[in-house]
């Protein structure tokens, strides 16, 4: 079959390293893509949220199955889109529709769902312009930390969380009143501080039946040491540690079953990656936020543990044959390592020469996030611009050989994390 990936960052290349590897891929297409998809596909110059285009697209190339990588597009309705086109309704998307992208878009449509079924989350109030006395009275009895959430979409920076009241008060004006993040902050999600040690748990559901991915943990500060302000994410370790049989069988029970039920009653529209962001308090799983794809930088960590034909199960989920499917998994561990543009998650300069990248082996693999082609020359295009991902028995090794892959590639600027996976080794 003819296949569309969407998306440019590194949880697409690894997404296409992966779909490349199938007997059922005929041609792989990725819009827009990145240096490092050249090489598993064609890159179209296509923006994932374009869907005139990328319907027209479909219908040039003949394509039998659309993968959206990045959340923008399934919030927008992209999968709705399809369904209403005639010249693509039969062209399955793997993704939610409107409303089962909700789960993502807006935290408080989250809360509320979790809320009805039962599903362990922080106690919350959400805020608007039209009640924001109000919230500055609950802010200012409220027991610390406190954590302030966007409503919507902000590119992974929208959580902000507060030591003191006057910097919770401050962050609150920022959301709703200076517009910090846009429309994304005209709902504020002020919410019960959790203490705890956060994994990413991920699903593939046809609706009804789901398997159950493997599970990784996301560094996101920029600085070591957890250190700084939040970015897209520095790196990320799989399989979890502390992510025992026993704990991941209370991580079903109490969360991922409740959440596919729920998705049923409600009548949601929900086919595709589930991603449950969660914390571990105690013994018991809680639930911090749904996305409604894969994450990035976990994909990169993920996608190489798992050994089943990633195309045959998204080719079951397009026809709702996913109950007869399973996931066979890589026993070793895996660490990814991102190597960012200087300057981020602040302002950061692009087009820098990237020198000295090693070719991917069965054991380490580079993947491209933010990069471009100038010239022949790859170069940076974006503020995280490689993904380095080794595969080993022991996390430590594999850890170390991510890091020394990671000094040794070269670009102006370049920074990395050399601390990921600290807790575990």
């Amino acid at each position: 079959m003819n296949i569309l990936l969407l998306g440019q960052g590194g949880r697409e290349h690894a997404l296409a390293w992966k779909i490349s590897q199938s007997p059922l891929c005929n041609q792989l297409f990725i819009a827009p893509g990145n240096a490092g998809t050249s090489g598993c596909g064609i890159n179209l110059p296509i923006a994932v949220s374009d869907f005139d285009r990328i319907a027209d697209c479909c219908v040039a190339h003949a394509i039998d199955l659309v993968l959206p990588g990045p959340e923008d597009p399934l919030v927008k309705g992209i999968a709705d889109f399809f369904r209403q086109d005639p010249r693509v309704s039969h062209i399955p998307v793997i993704g939610p529709g409107k409303t089962g992208a909700a789960l993502e878009g807006s935290k408080a449509f989250a809360k509320h769902f979790m809320q009805r079924h039962g599903i362990p989350t922080a106690a919350y109030r959400e805020f608007t312009a039209d009640n924001y006395e109000e919230g500055l009275s609950y802010l200012q009895q409220h027991s610390l930390p406190v954590v302030l959430k966007a409503d919507g979409l902000a590119a992974g920076k929208g959580v902000v969380i507060c030591a003191t009241t006057e910097e919770a008060i401050q962050e609150y004006g920022r959301m709703i009143r200076e517009h910090k993040f846009g429309e994304a902050g005209h709902r504020v999600v002020v919410e019960e501080f959790l203490e705890g040690i956060e994994l990413s748990v991920f699903v593939l559901t046809d609706g009804r039946d789901y398997l159950i991915l493997p599970e990784a943990k996301d560094y996101k500060r920029i600085g070591e040491g957890d250190t700084g302000p939040n970015t897209g994410g520095m790196g990320a370790v799989s399989p979890v540690p502390f992510a025992t049989a026993d704990f991941m069988q209370r991580v079903e029970a109490r969360i991922i079953r409740p959440t596919i039920e729920g998705i049923g009653r409600d009548g949601l529209d929900y086919r595709g990656f589930i991603f449950f962001g969660l914390i571990k308090v105690g013994d018991d799983p809680w639930v911090i936020e749904y996305n409604c794809r894969m994450g990035d930088p976990e994909t990169e960590a993920v996608m190489p543990r798992i050994e089943t034909d990633l195309v045959e199960l998204l080719q079951a989920v397009a026809e709702g044959t996913l109950k007869s499917k399973r996931i066979d998994t890589d026993v070793r561990k895996a660490a990814t390592i991102i190597l960012v543009s200087g300057g981020y998650p602040g302002a950061y300069e692009k087009g820098k020469a990237i020198d000295a990248l090693p070719v991917s082996s069965a054991d380490c693999l580079v993947f491209h996030a933010g990069t471009a082609e100038k010239d022949g020359q790859v170069v940076t295009a974006g503020g995280r611009v490689l993904a380095v991902t080794s595969l080993s028995d022991q996390l430590s090794d594999a850890l170390a050989r991510s890091a020394q892959q990671a000094a040794e590639i070269r670009f102006a600027g370049k920074y990395f994390r050399k601390d990921i996976g600290w807790e575990f080794v």
